[in-house]
């Protein structure tokens, strides 16, 4: 592979260890940051409490004030009704303090309403203060029995993305911002490995997804310095180590020459001889001339 592919593993390679890490933090985290989620819900529950029981007391106190002025303006028209000169003006007088005992009859109604409402409130403040209470110490003393693991796997995470850093940094923009968009989608496996499912024939796959790919891939990743993204996943691919060029390229063996065997060059020989000891023996008789008779 190619200086940009070989960045890209590294960085995959750094950005796997610091994700594990991460993981394993907040795997040891997890019950620590449930037990801060409920501690903050009761807080903010007690607030709006808190918020509305005092609203609510405060027009508790307004109310109470309100009866107050009322009954205070009754006795001073019931004292101007009882100095009243004529019929017309008691009649009148006799209105108006009928109507202010109307709107004081309201308003304790409504008083009284809102004294059960705040009883009530406080009761819940109360006891939602008092859960507040006790799951702050349980936070506490979950957050004091994983501290020091806690300790231990930060300073792992600090020591490691360094590493992840330098290793964006050798990549070049474009592939680092392919990378960095691939591993946010697929939580950070952005990259997939070749693999060959049958050693004797010359086909490959995404590990990933398992899509069969295209018999060149392979040397377009050996031979070329560019992303190679798999047609189904979009993942960048990559050639493993276990994969090298002679493991993943199938090299048609040359036919060799069947070897004859001694016995059998034996064999053919003394047959050869046979046939031409007759030829010749065909021959001779019909190079010999016919004998004739004796003349009597």
């Amino acid at each position: 592979m190619g200086p940009i592919n070989i960045a890209l593993v590294k960085l995959s390679q750094a950005d796997e260890k610091l994700r594990q890490a991460q993981g394993r933090l907040d795997s040891v985290s997890k019950n620590v940051r449930i037990q801060e989620r409920r501690v903050a819900d009761l807080s903010e529950r007690l607030r709006l409490g808190q918020a509305t029981l005092k609203e609510q007391q405060s027009q508790s106190a307004q109310l109470d004030l309100d009866l107050k002025t009322r009954e205070t303006r009754i006795e001073r028209l019931r004292a101007q009704q009882q100095n009243s000169k004529n019929n017309r003006e008691y009649q009148a007088f006799l209105v108006e303090i009928n109507t202010e005992k109307v709107d004081k009859g309201k308003s304790e109604e409504e008083l009284l309403k809102i004294m059960a409402s705040v009883e009530k409130l406080q009761t819940e403040v109360k006891e939602l203060a008092a859960s507040v209470d006790a799951e702050t110490s349980k936070l506490a003393a979950m957050r004091a029995e994983i501290g020091e693991r806690v300790k231990q796997l930060q300073a792992e995470i600090d020591s490691l993305r360094p590493v992840r850093e330098a290793a964006a940094a050798g990549v070049t923009p474009q592939a680092r911002q392919a990378f960095e968009r691939l591993a946010e989608r697929f939580e950070g496996e952005a990259m997939s490995a070749l693999t060959k499912p049958d050693r004797r024939r010359e086909e490959y796959a995404c590990t990933a997804c398992n899509m069969d790919l295209v018999t060149d891939v392979y040397n377009r990743l050996h031979s070329r310095d560019e992303l190679v993204f798999c047609p189904s996943c979009h993942r960048i691919l990559y050639i493993p180590d276990d994969l090298p060029v002679e493991t993943a390229v199938h090299k048609v063996k040359e036919k060799k020459e069947p070897r004859t065997k001694t016995s059998d060059l034996k064999a053919a020989i003394g047959r050869q001889t046979a046939a031409e000891d007759v030829v010749k023996s065909i021959t001779i008789e019909e190079d010999e001339p016919e004998t004739q008779p004796p003349t009597p």
